[in-house]
């Protein structure tokens, strides 16, 4: 992407709420350590007073931390959808993007060492609480992968893209749905119930949000429409991006201007 291009970027209300679902998921993930941690407190209290470690506290501690440490990444993921992260840096992208896997890690990945390396836990007991917490390791970690992450360079391009087939930012889904459509009465949605808005409200408001894109009969039947070939649509981008270009140029030189008349 071109240093001079203008790229998205979130509304201040997609921010704010992005900001709530990043507040919502930071407690449920401390919620999740705080049971792995009384997880191990209740394993240790069984061992050493002879009883059996597999009991009901364990394993519903155990399940708590997984309940808590999805929601938190539902709640992540959201944020991600409003305010998404950027490209440029990829290690940072990678981070924020898949931070839900991460904290499944630190939620799990204690307990489990405990539970195996612990020489007072038989080994009975060790197989039977270590498949229960894998297993809630294995789920928390699926449920936290972002597996087609959003960001402001993904957006920039999907918002250009409906601009130069359509001329304005609009497009219509369905909460379950898997594409974003230009036509409301496509085909493929005309018997759900549908909603519009922006490319980035369409990526906000889907449940599933793997491989969501733009829907490629909608595509094929615009440029039909308008006699559109593809050297004709990339034309049809630039000139979107140099529009782009032009207000964000037209805005710099009047604040600029207005900068030297309160500095006169």
């Amino acid at each position: 992407m071109s240093e001079n291009q203008n790229v998205w970027k979130p509304t201040e209300e997609a921010k704010g709420q992005a900001t709530q679902f990043r507040l919502f998921a930071a407690l449920l993930w401390l919620g999740a350590i705080v049971a792995q941690v009384f997880a191990i407190r209740m394993l240790l209290k069984a061992v050493n007073s002879g009883e059996s470690p597999v009991n009901a506290w364990v394993i519903g501690l155990i399940v708590l931390d997984l309940i808590l440490v999805f929601a938190g990444s539902v709640f992540w993921k959201k944020s991600n959808r409003l305010d998404p992260p950027s490209e440029k840096n990829k290690f940072l992208f990678y981070m924020q993007s898949q931070l839900g896997v991460v904290m499944a890690f630190v939620a799990f990945l204690p307990l489990i060492i405990f539970i195996l390396t612990n020489k007072k836990i038989d080994g009975k007991s060790k197989a039977i609480l270590g498949s229960i917490a894998g297993v809630a390791l294995v789920i928390a970690g699926i449920g936290g992968a972002e597996f087609n992450p959003a960001s402001v360079e993904k957006y920039t391009e999907e918002t250009n893209m409906v601009e130069a087939l359509t001329g304005t930012n609009n497009v219509y889904y369905t909460k379950g749905g898997g594409k974003y459509h230009i036509y409301e009465d496509c085909y493929t949605i005309k018997n759900s119930e549908r909603l519009n808005g922006t490319v980035a409200e369409a990526h906000a408001g889907v449940a599933n949000h793997s491989d969501f894109d733009l829907c490629g009969i909608c595509k094929n039947k615009k440029m039909k429409e308008d006699g559109m070939s593809e050297e004709s649509l990339n034309e049809k981008l630039e000139q979107v991006k140099a529009g782009l270009n032009k207000e964000k140029s037209e805005e710099t030189q009047t604040a600029t201007e207005e900068e030297h008349k309160d500095a006169a």
